[in-house]
């Protein structure tokens, strides 16, 4: 089915579930794997990033409009169903861009392929335990005060979700439960990682918000060291009055392209060294 800006949605069928994708733009392909709480049709920064690459977005299995696999129970499952997406498609070489949640299942795919991907954008990623401070446990805080955390401007929020109806509280409640499914112990965040990032090869570009009240900073950046946790070889932004959400405001093209500004210089290497998370 197509839809507007040249966007093409199917149904993918593998591994017993219906993967509801998105797809469209042209040139070297990237994967975009979205928050634990969904993500909207339609994004600014989607549109963008297809004006230079071949953009695929699909909705996590048990997210939105995918069907949900009663088997699914881990993040590391995720890994492997879109690994088995790049297959179905017949994409190589892909750009992995992972925000929140989605990061951590970047970060997962990367560790079952180290050579296999072309570039790894990380943004507020999950899935290693802060040093300093926890993940935000969204069991104590409402459906909708969640979703505003990920924001510093709470205008943007409006632009992107308006009125909050009851249909997207519903969704962001079986996100949720999903969520909880596979990530719940230990919550959002996998003490194996760590060990098995030293092995990946693709260069990785990891932005933080200074304001994301989801995930901290230290997961990713250490200020007792002023190192990145995820790889002293990789290339880090501390992104300025942004929060957790920080694409849905703010797309940063050049994170995939071949600019030698975000280009790390070295692969990763050495993550054993992040194992504190």
């Amino acid at each position: 089915m197509a839809t507007s800006a040249g966007w093409n949605e199917t149904a993918v069928e593998l591994t017993g579930v219906k993967l509801h994708v998105a797809r469209a733009g042209s040139g070297r392909p990237v994967l975009v794997l979205h928050h634990d709480i969904g993500s909207p049709e339609r994004l600014d920064f989607y549109d963008a990033l297809a004006r230079r690459f071949d953009v695929i977005v699909p909705h996590h299995p048990g997210y939105g409009r995918s069907e949900r696999p009663q088997w699914l129970r881990s993040v590391r499952d995720l890994a492997v169903v879109y690994q088995s997406l790049l297959a179905a498609l017949d994409i190589d070489r892909a750009s992995l861009i992972g925000l929140g949640f989605g990061g951590w299942i970047a970060a997962e795919m990367a560790t079952m392929a180290p050579r296999e991907f072309h570039r790894l954008v990380l943004v507020g990623a999950m899935g290693i335990k802060p040093p300093q401070g926890d993940i935000l446990d969204q069991a104590i805080v409402s459906y909708l005060d969640y979703a505003r955390a990920g924001f510093h401007d709470q205008q943007a929020f409006s632009r992107i979700y308006g009125d909050v109806t009851t249909d997207q509280l519903v969704e962001w409640d079986l996100c949720r439960e999903m969520t909880f499914r596979i990530a719940w112990k230990p919550y959002m965040y996998s003490p194996t990682l760590p060990h098995l990032l030293g092995g990946v090869r693709a260069p990785a570009f990891v932005v933080w918000g200074d304001d994301d009240k989801i995930v901290p900073k230290s997961a990713g950046w250490s200020s007792r060291t002023s190192s990145l946790r995820w790889s002293a070889a990789s290339s880090t932004r501390i992104s300025g009055s942004t929060g957790h959400d920080r694409p849905r405001r703010k797309p940063c093209l050049s994170c995939t392209s071949q600019s030698s500004r975000c280009r790390p210089t070295r692969p990763i290497s050495g993550l054993k060294s992040a194992i504190p998370r």
